[in-house]
């Protein structure tokens, strides 16, 4: 299907612990919650990929106990700490001018952290470690097509945001109802189709599956990238490599969460 063979730059980051404070907190829909983060800790943080991930430190819903990432010799020391409480985000934004780091919430009370999210004030402090590292997408494919639930949405707007604007993109973001879609910020040749569940339970849905399935592709050599629910992303798995893409030459899927399970390590890889 791909005539030219395009690789996606992968880069490896030092492991530096940090401490921010919240900046601001808002309600951008419903159930999404985007809180900004500052501090002089911020100082070096980088991120360069638009799925760039970081593990955010909470403070113990019950005890209020807050442990922090301990780093040596660019290790992790105390992951497996009991007490410590941490979650996989990705960086919604990264604005090294102001000093500040976004991050996007789903809002729900079975959550640690979207339960952190709705109750966060200006002031609170979060242990933040990372990014690990990045990968960076060639701009220079014919065109882009995301697929995300609401936990994948931030990195599928940030990518939105990021792409060449003379490049053709197609973005199907599957959300509860009307009230959760939100203003992106795309170029010219983008086009983003919101999906309702409605009062289907996340991650059980095909939603995204079948709008990969029912898509015609633009002509050319494209790239596709999903997240969401792991298992519901392995019919689209399958789909990508029916219609000839190649996992981690032209298309990535990334499982962020999976039902049932907590602190999802979504780098497993996922069998088919």
């Amino acid at each position: 299907m791909t005539a030219t063979v395009r690789e996606i730059r992968a880069e490896r980051y030092p492991l530096n612990p940090r401490v921010l404070e919240v900046a601001s907190v808002e309600r951008i829909t419903p159930r999404m919650v985007r809180v900004r983060l500052s501090g002089d800790d911020i100082a070096g943080l980088r991120s360069d990929g638009f799925d760039d991930h970081v593990k955010l430190w909470f403070p113990d819903p019950e005890s209020g106990e807050h442990v922090m990432p301990v780093v040596e010799d660019d290790r992790c020391l105390n992951f497996q700490d009991p007490r410590a409480v941490f979650r996989d985000y990705t960086i919604r934004r990264l604005d090294h001018g102001e000093g500040v780091l976004t991050v996007d919430f789903v809002a729900h009370e079975h959550g640690v952290g979207g339960r952190w999210a709705m109750a966060a004030r200006p002031g609170d402090r979060l242990g933040v470690l990372g990014p690990r590292g990045t990968e960076v997408l060639p701009a220079d494919f014919d065109y882009y097509v995301l697929l995300a639930d609401e936990t994948a949405l931030p990195a599928a707007a940030r990518c939105l945001e990021e792409l060449p604007a003379d490049r053709p993109a197609l973005a199907f973001l599957e959300v509860a109802d009307e009230a959760e879609e939100q203003p992106l910020e795309a170029g010219p040749r983008a086009r983003v189709a919101w999906l309702h569940r409605g009062d289907a339970e996340p991650g059980t849905t095909d939603l995204l599956e079948r709008a990969l399935r029912d898509l015609e592709l633009p002509p050319g050599d494209g790239f596709v990238w999903a997240g969401g629910e792991a298992l519901t992303l392995k019919p689209v798995r399958r789909a990508l490599k029916e219609r000839g893409f190649v996992r981690g030459r032209t298309c990535v899927v990334d499982g962020y969460w999976r039902r049932g399970v907590v602190n999802l390590d979504h780098h497993e890889e996922d069998e088919d």
